[in-house]
């Protein structure tokens, strides 16, 4: 086995167990209100973190269409946990935030990913720091690469797993 075929399966490796871990504090965290899907969670974060958020921010961030991201707020408002408004100055765009419903969701995951950080910080305390810029120009540039490919290809990304 190659050197690249080691990172991309240490990569995999990583995210599965990483999101096999997280999904379990998820879904106890998350117990008490109704079954949310990962997408619905990470729309509310973005929201939740990000003023003025819109269609096109949104499915941007998400990696969705604008279509699936019109689906999913509209699902997310009718679940109480978004409201849409205007700006006075530009009736045109709808923009989002979230109601007091959706915040309890956003401070919710937002412990989550603090507990996450702390679970696994003593391994970012041992790297050295010089370590750090190789890795994320390596994720800088797959990203790109990914990112040109997505656009190549027209692949559909919106496909998310659930926390259910």
């Amino acid at each position: 086995m190659n050197k690249e075929e080691q990172v991309m399966i240490g990569f995999r490796d990583l995210y599965n167990k990483m999101t096999s871990l997280n999904s379990v504090k998820i879904k106890e965290r998350i117990k008490d209100f109704k079954p949310y899907k990962s997408s619905e969670i990470h729309c509310i974060e973005y929201i939740g973190s990000h003023v003025d958020s819109n269609v096109t921010k949104l499915a941007e961030s998400l990696y969705m269409t604008l279509g699936a991201i019109s689906k999913l707020t509209k699902k997310l408002i009718k679940k109480g946990l978004l409201e849409s408004y205007q700006k006075p100055d530009n009736k045109k765009e709808i923009y989002f935030r979230l109601t007091s419903q959706g915040n309890v969701i956003y401070k919710v995951h937002e412990e989550l990913h603090q507990e996450f950080w702390e679970r696994d910080k003593a391994v970012f305390e041992q790297v050295p720091v010089e370590h750090y810029d190789i890795m994320l120009d390596f994720v800088e540039m797959y990203n790109r690469h990914l990112d040109e490919e997505i656009k190549k290809t027209g692949v559909d990304i919106t496909n998310r797993d659930d926390f259910e």
